[in-house]
């Protein structure tokens, strides 16, 4: 398929940035309740690892640490999500709009990384 006519990229790096960089525009968003400044500060390490690890693995120096670091933006993905569904949009239907998509995409990257174990233990 053509660049610009799939709403989500095919390239996991560039779609778990856009995830990460995602989730700080909605943390901007977010009351600043003492909840939200705790569990803001766990999303925001989560979803950036998602990223970071899955550039590790594509970096990797063998097939067992690709597996590895594969794993980790798999978990890194669900923590991702607990965090997301924890945090406190307010009234904002717009925030909690970007939220719920957020919380898909964090499965939709699980569910990736998890195809890619499979793949790779062949």
């Amino acid at each position: 398929m053509a660049a610009g006519t799939n709403a989500k990229p095919y390239d996991l790096e560039d779609r778990t940035f856009e995830f990460a960089r995602r989730v700080r525009a909605l943390i901007r968003t977010l009351p600043r309740t003492i909840c939200n400044l705790e569990d803001a500060k766990q999303l925001v390490n989560a979803s950036g690892s998602v990223g970071a690890n899955y550039i590790e693995a594509n970096e990797a120096l063998s097939k067992k640490d690709f597996r590895m670091r594969v794993k980790i933006s798999r978990k890194e993905s669900k923590e991702s999500r607990y965090w997301l569904r924890l945090i406190d949009t307010g009234t904002s239907p717009e925030s909690e709009s970007e939220r719920a998509l957020l919380i898909q995409e964090s499965t939709e990257l699980r569910n990736s990384f998890g195809a890619m174990l499979r793949k790779s233990e062949g």
